[in-house]
C-alpha cells in the first residue's frame, strides 16, 4: 500500500512538473517581441532643404505590413547629442520625414559624402532596430532651348562638382497628383558630360493663365545619390482662361438656370406620372361603381 502511495506522488509530481515547464514555455512564446524593418531614403529638391524619409515596417502572418507610432531617432554620421537631426514618429503608413536642421550646417559641408542613421530603442511590443544609408552629394543643373530639356548630373568630388556619367534621368511636368513624362520615354541615361536631354511633345498639356508649367528632372532611388530633383518655370503649356458660367443655363447652376432639356425631361415624367395616378383612380371608380349596378 505504501509502494502505490509513493509511486502516486512522484506521478503526479512529474504531471506537475511537466506542466509548470509547458506552462512557463507557453509564457515566454507569448511574451516574444516582433521585429522591426527600417529603410531609410534621402531626398533634395532645386538643390537645397534636403530631407530623410524613414519606413518602417512589420512581418504580420507573414506579409510585410507597415508598423506606425513606432518612435525613431535620427543622425547624421554618428550616434551623438551633436549629430542629432531629429526625433519622428512615423504615421500610419509606417512613415516619418525630418529635414536636416541648420546646426548641422558645419556637419553637412564638412564631408562630400553622409551616412544617415536611424534608431528605435525597442518597447513592449517589438525588439529594438537600426539602420542606415550612405549618400554622395549631386546635383542637378536644367536649361531648356527650343522644346528641349536638358539635365547635367554632377557629383561633389572634393571641392570640385564633377559630370556623372550613366545615371538614369526622368524627365517630367509638374501635376497635382504625379509628374506626367514630358514623351513616350521614361528614362534618359547621361553621357560622360554627364549631360541628358528630353524633346518636349505635351503642347496641349494645360498651364496657368500666362501658359506657364514647372518641368522637373529627377533622379530617383539612385544608389550613390538617392533622389534628387530640380524644377523649371517654361510657358510652354496651354493658357488657362477660366470661364464664369454662373448665368448661364448649367447642370450645376442654380434651380431658374436649369437647361431647357433637363426642364422638359422633369416636367415630362412628374406630367407622367400624375396622368397615370389620375386614371389609376378613375379606374377604381369605375370598377366600384359598375360592382353596385350588378347587385
Amino acid at each position: 500500500m505504501n509502494t502505490m502511495k509513493l509511486l502516486n506522488k512522484i506521478v503526479a509530481g512529474s504531471i506537475a512538473v511537466m506542466l509548470l515547464i509547458s506552462g512557463n514555455k507557453g509564457f515566454s512564446q507569448g511574451a516574444e517581441k516582433a521585429s522591426l524593418s527600417i529603410t531609410l531614403s534621402y531626398y533634395e529638391v532645386n538643390n537645397q532643404l534636403p530631407h530623410i524619409s524613414a519606413l518602417v515596417k512589420t512581418k504580420v502572418d507573414g506579409r510585410f505590413k507597415p508598423a506606425g507610432g513606432i518612435p525613431l531617432k535620427l543622425f547624421l554620421n554618428k550616434d551623438s547629442a551633436g549629430t542629432v537631426i531629429g526625433k519622428v514618429v512615423t504615421n500610419e503608413n509606417g512613415q516619418a520625414f525630418a529635414f536636416i536642421p541648420p546646426s548641422l550646417k558645419n556637419e553637412w559641408k564638412s564631408s562630400k559624402t553622409h551616412t544617415f542613421l536611424a534608431s528605435f530603442d525597442g518597447d513592449k511590443r517589438y525588439e529594438s532596430a537600426k539602420a542606415d544609408l550612405t549618400v554622395a552629394k549631386a546635383k542637378i543643373e536644367i536649361s531648356t532651348a527650343d522644346k528641349t530639356i536638358t539635365a547635367k548630373v554632377f557629383q561633389l568630388t572634393d571641392t570640385t562638382w564633377v559630370p556623372v556619367k550613366g545615371v538614369d534621368v526622368k524627365f517630367g511636368v509638374r501635376r497635382l497628383g504625379a509628374d506626367l513624362p514630358v514623351n513616350e520615354t521614361p528614362t534618359f541615361t547621361t553621357d560622360s558630360t554627364g549631360q541628358a536631354s528630353a524633346d518636349f511633345k505635351r503642347d496641349s498639356i494645360p498651364g496657368d493663365a500666362k501658359g506657364n508649367i514647372v518641368l522637373v528632372a529627377k533622379v530617383e532611388d539612385n544608389e550613390q545619390f538617392g533622389n534628387i530633383a530640380v524644377e523649371k518655370t517654361v510657358p510652354w503649356g496651354a493658357k488657362f482662361v477660366p470661364v464664369n458660367t454662373f448665368d448661364e443655363r448649367t447642370l450645376f447652376a442654380t434651380r431658374s438656370k436649369a437647361p431647357i432639356w433637363l426642364i422638359v425631361v422633369s416636367s415630362g415624367i412628374i406630367l407622367a406620372v400624375w396622368i397615370t395616378l389620375i386614371l389609376l383612380v378613375q379606374n377604381i371608380f369605375r370598377i366600384k361603381k359598375l360592382g353596385q349596378e350588378t347587385e
